[in-house]
């Protein structure tokens, strides 16, 4: 019974990246190699966070939101930012195109869901958790998505309207600090954890909306 509980929990956590990948020009071509390189970059830049947060982040027992070390957090979270910046203008993607080369990135936040889940879901008690990790990873999925959408539109498209640059910004910027708007629903506010991740998935289908216009009105000729 726990491992019917793990394939399902990973079935919800991993699926939709297959269909993401499927329903995309990657399974197209052989990008297989260009998603590999690019989750080498994801690693590389996760494990400098890692650094970081033992560094520069003292240790506390309190559950309370901190704001300055929230502040901190999101700082040292925009090195996502310049992984991302690295993996869209500085590798090469023999088989993907500019315009779906973001695609590839987006599956990256894939890499680092196995383990929790492999630990915890198989355990002898069943618990929701999982699965609503399982959906908070969709929604990640998505932030990720946008996020490397909206970091293409600012390094790799020269010729977008000058009126949209604001708000690409403004956008990518959100997308950067939602684990801060998180933490800060959690600790600041104590809500629950299926509260979190329903605010989580909303919030990632508006960002893909309002993604999808953006990268829309930036494709047409201007």
């Amino acid at each position: 019974m726990t491992l019917f509980h793990f394939f399902n929990c990973a079935a919800l956590t991993f699926g939709p990246h297959a269909v993401y990948y499927q329903a995309t020009p990657l399974s197209e071509y052989d990008t297989v190699g260009s998603c590999i390189r690019a989750a080498l970059v994801y690693l590389g830049t996760t494990l400098i966070k890692l650094v970081c947060l033992a560094t520069f982040l003292h240790g506390t027992e309190s559950e309370g939101f901190d704001f300055t070390q929230e502040i901190l957090k999101a700082l040292i979270g925009f090195l996502d930012v310049a992984g991302l910046y690295f993996a869209l203008t500085q590798l090469t993607y023999r088989n993907i195109s500019q315009t779906h080369k973001f695609q590839a990135i987006g599956l990256d936040s894939l890499v680092h869901r196995l383990a929790p889940l492999w630990v915890g879901a198989r355990g002898l008690e069943f618990t929701w958790d999982y699965l609503l990790k399982g959906l908070e990873s969709n929604a990640n999925l998505v932030f990720t998505v946008c996020l490397a959408a909206l970091g293409s539109l600012m390094w790799l498209r020269k010729n977008k309207p000058a009126t949209l640059v604001p708000i690409i910004y403004a956008s990518a910027g959100l997308v950067a600090t939602m684990p801060s708007i998180t933490s800060y629903l959690r600790k600041g506010l104590h809500w629950d954890f299926s509260k979190v991740v329903g605010f989580e998935l909303a919030a990632s289908l508006a960002m893909a909306f309002v993604t999808w216009r953006l990268f829309s009105a930036c494709q047409r000729p201007s």
